[in-house]
């Protein structure tokens, strides 16, 4: 009964391998070839690939999308023509930027990949410190949703909401604890595949290297490196990133676990690439994605976004609201500066123009543009528990620099609350205030009295100033195509895109 059991497997995993190869171009076929004489050599021949094991990580992005369907047809290609095949470790990180969609793609591409029961495949969730299998309706855990909270309020306070520091450096340090996890979980893995274009593993590796080096670490040049090592020049920044955001009495845990005891793998797993084997242009893989994975683009993503931060809808919104409160314009103003940097770093992608196009246009009449505001605001609330009064106080930042911005704040936004000034500097200061009035400022800000008292203490971060490591994090810029600039109207510092570079 079981022999049948597996030739009607069998059977089926081979009908899912000639639709996904009806997809690939003769390109594509050498591509996936030239990736199954990389895995067999990685594992020692093909007598041994039966004991390999290969680590991917996916963030429910088209291009993440790409390479996982790829590898499940090396996989099954292999399958197909020797008595064994390597298995397969799919692990996602979850944050608050991965959405409902974002989870409903990751699920439609298992299934259509017929990944979900095969014995051969791990589906895995890196939920903060929680490993889980992999279900389409998994909740974010609450642990992950208030340490993802905690550092957006943290870091948006302390650099004025500015955008890749509130959503982006946090995100960009986990990843280092989200492989070790990855890697390191049950028996462990042999190697780590990434489909990152070249591109995009250099711009990556020279802001770790950078920040690495100007922390006063002794690095080698990123090529020479293990991938321990260089996890573990990730896992240094990390922590002293953390210190200078929750202060250095922080409890700051490992994010590098040890492999477990009982481990049958290596500790130090070899790194794969498959950059140059990808075709990165949306074009060439939209009917694989689209009509076979089922993969959606977000609605709330602004149909470029891999998932990897921060939801770009949300970073929209803020600019609005910057511009509304703090600056005194309009928020359509905001959003159109926004959607002005959108359409080029849209452009930089390589995505159709329809979807450039199907984006913009979601903002091109005031009825669509209020709609977008309340969606953002619905975001903002589903996924950091933040309401809109709580993101105005964000991009106004009036805690720190001993709440110098507090006044004007207070005029703009709660006037109601100017008479009880002085209470709220006591409180913030440490001081003994009214209870109503330290409950309101837990409220307004949706941070507890001491992470405020914290800010109190804390200069706004300059982003020219070498010694903060949150300036250093903003000013190298992992995709480099950022620079600060001065708005022409406000001379207030933003950040702009810089199309091609």
């Amino acid at each position: 009964m079981r022999s049948i059991h597996e030739q009607a497997m069998n059977y089926v995993y081979q009908q899912v391998l000639q639709r996904l190869l009806s997809y690939f171009n003769r390109a594509e076929r050498t591509a996936l070839q030239l990736l199954i004489q990389r895995l067999i050599v990685a594992a020692g021949g093909i007598e041994q690939i039966g004991h390999f094991k290969v680590l991917v990580a996916f963030s429910g992005g088209k291009d993440s999308a790409y390479t996982v369907a790829l590898l499940r047809a090396a996989q099954l290609s292999i399958a197909g023509r020797a008595p064994t095949t390597f298995s397969l470790r799919i692990a996602n990180m979850r944050h608050a930027g991965m959405t409902s969609a974002v989870m409903s793609n990751i699920h439609r591409c298992y299934s259509a990949l017929f990944m979900h029961d095969d014995p051969r495949v791990e589906l895995l969730v890196i939920d903060h410190q929680y490993v889980q299998t992999f279900e389409p309706d998994l909740p974010f855990s609450t642990a992950g949703r208030e340490q993802n909270r905690s550092d957006m309020l943290l870091a948006g306070h302390l650099t004025a909401g500015d955008a890749r520091a509130t959503f982006c450096n946090s995100c960009y340090l986990g990843v280092a604890e989200f492989l070790g996890r990855a890697a390191c979980w049950g028996d462990g893995v042999d190697a780590l595949i990434c489909g990152d274009s070249l591109k995009e593993q250099k711009q990556y590796a020279t802001w770790v290297m950078r920040l690495a080096r100007r922390s006063g670490q002794q690095v080698d040049n990123w090529h020479t490196q293990s991938l321990s090592t260089a996890l573990k020049a990730i896992d240094s920044i990390g922590r002293a990133y953390y210190r200078e955001l929750y202060g250095e009495d922080a409890q700051i845990s490992g994010f590098l676990p040890r492999p477990p005891g009982g481990a049958s793998k290596p500790a130090t797993p070899a790194f794969i690439t498959a950059a140059d084997l990808i075709g990165f242009r949306l074009e060439e893989h939209w009917a694989l994605l689209t009509d076979f994975l089922g993969f959606r683009f977000d609605d709330l993503a602004f149909s470029f976004s891999e998932s990897d931060c921060a939801n770009p809808l949300l970073m929209a919104h803020m600019r609005g609201l910057k511009t509304q409160f703090v600056q005194g314009r309009e928020y359509a103003d905001g959003i159109a500066e926004y959607l002005q940097l959108a359409q080029s770093m849209m452009r930089c992608k390589d995505m159709p123009k329809r979807l450039i196009d199907q984006a913009m246009a979601a903002y091109d009449h005031p009825d669509k543009l209020a709609a977008r505001r309340e969606l953002a605001a619905g975001y903002a609330q589903e996924a950091f528990g933040l309401s809109e009064m709580q993101l105005v106080c964000l991009v106004f930042a009036p805690f720190v620099d001993g709440a110098a911005q507090l006044e004007e704040f207070l005029r703009r936004c709660h006037p109601g609350m100017l008479v009880a000034q002085a209470d709220l500097h006591n409180a913030l200061s440490g001081g003994t205030a009214p209870d109503q009035v330290m409950q309101w400022l837990v409220d307004v800000s949706g941070l507890s009295l001491k992470g405020l008292q914290h800010l109190y203490a804390k200069r706004r971060v300059d982003f020219t100033d070498d010694s903060s490591i949150i300036a250093r994090a903003r000013a190298s810029d992992p995709d480099k195509r950022h620079v600060m600039t001065v708005h022409p109207q406000t001379g207030e510092a933003m950040s702009e895109l810089i199309s091609g570079r």
